[in-house]
């Protein structure tokens, strides 16, 4: 039995591929017409789409106040600067969000724009799937990011891909604000404290200046002058006032300077802490742009999907070669 096999095999084998498919032309030739035939007519109930593409550079700054206003910025938070892979890889996290997607959901209404049945158990699930098969993103070897977007639309697609890029800033401006309102407020608190606290002092400066201390050092020179001058001319009356003077000095001269120092201090310290609230200010108040956009797309003029000439050659090439496939099988079994 064995050897019967082996033997239609061999029989097989030796007659050229060619010369078997020159006898099987006309079966090969009906079984490639009807291929070219059926691939042709179910191409053409495939949706058309078309392509828009956004292509973007991220910034490498996030906070305002470093790149404009501190005094110790560098190249690293230059506004002008393109990120780098770390802030790509964190532009393609914010393109993948559910805000985003959400937002396009929303606005272009896409469960009914996807012909998706509004009472489908799998709504959310069949939705999102479509989404992401419409909606790409990815990073490019030059470090920039790619946003596509697919759709049978094309004014809607080119629509989406813009108004993604433009998200990605809502987004961001929304992560990056919520911290700065928060650290303004703390700063803003430090600040009001630290202007009454010097407020205090003053007040208690004031209270020493109006029982005559208003400046301790020269007034303790002076009077000890005039005290030893009217001690020597026997002037009793201008000893006694200047005794007087010199004991208040002596009584609140210590805390006069101590409060004067502190003020001082304190007052170079509200200047630091105002610098900081400056600065959490223009970052709670005002935003920037997160990204470059090297192109904002137009609607597309010839739809990029599907290539009906390529599903036609590729489902009749199929075809052929399982035709041929079934048609050797049948030989050998003829053998």
């Amino acid at each position: 039995m064995i050897d019967k096999q082996q033997e239609a095999v061999d029989g097989l084998n030796s007659e050229s591929l060619l010369s078997f498919l020159m006898k099987k032309k006309k079966s090969l030739l009906i079984v490639a017409s009807i291929a070219i035939i059926v691939s042709a007519i179910a191409s053409l109930f495939i949706q058309n789409k078309y392509e828009s593409k956004v292509i973007l550079f991220p910034t490498t700054t996030s906070s305002i106040s470093k790149a404009l206003l501190s005094e110790h910025n560098t190249n690293k938070e230059d506004i002008l600067k393109f990120g780098e892979e770390e802030e790509v890889e964190q532009m393609l996290q914010i393109l993948h969000s559910d805000e985003i997607r959400n937002k396009i959901i929303e606005k272009y209404n896409l469960l009914n724009h996807y012909d998706i049945d509004k009472d489908d158990q799998y709504k959310r699930t069949k939705l999102q799937d479509e989404y992401e098969s419409n909606v790409t993103f990815s990073k490019t070897k030059f470090m920039s990011v790619e946003i596509e977007v697919l759709d049978h639309s094309a004014d809607t697609a080119a629509l989406i891909a813009n108004d993604i890029s433009a998200y990605i800033d809502t987004v961001k401006n929304r992560m990056r604000r919520e911290i700065a309102v928060q650290a303004f407020i703390i700063v803003e608190g430090k600040y009001n404290d630290q202007k009454d606290y010097i407020k205090t002092l003053e007040d208690s400066l004031t209270v020493l200046r109006k029982l005559g201390v208003i400046d301790y050092e020269s007034q303790a020179e002076r009077i000890t002058e005039q005290l030893s001058i009217a001690i020597l001319q026997g002037k009793s009356n201008a000893v006694k006032q200047l005794e007087a003077k010199l004991d208040i000095l002596s009584e609140y001269g210590g805390a006069y300077v101590s409060i004067r120092d502190q003020l001082e201090y304190e007052k170079k310290q509200l200047t630091n802490i105002h610098a900081k609230y400056e600065e959490a200010k223009v970052d709670a108040e005002n935003n920037l742009q997160h990204k470059f956009v090297v192109n904002h797309v137009f609607p597309a003029e010839k739809k990029t999907y599907p290539i009906r000439w390529l599903i036609v050659l590729v489902s009749t090439i199929s075809a052929l070669l399982l035709a041929t496939f079934v048609l050797l099988i049948i030989e050998k079994f003829k053998k």
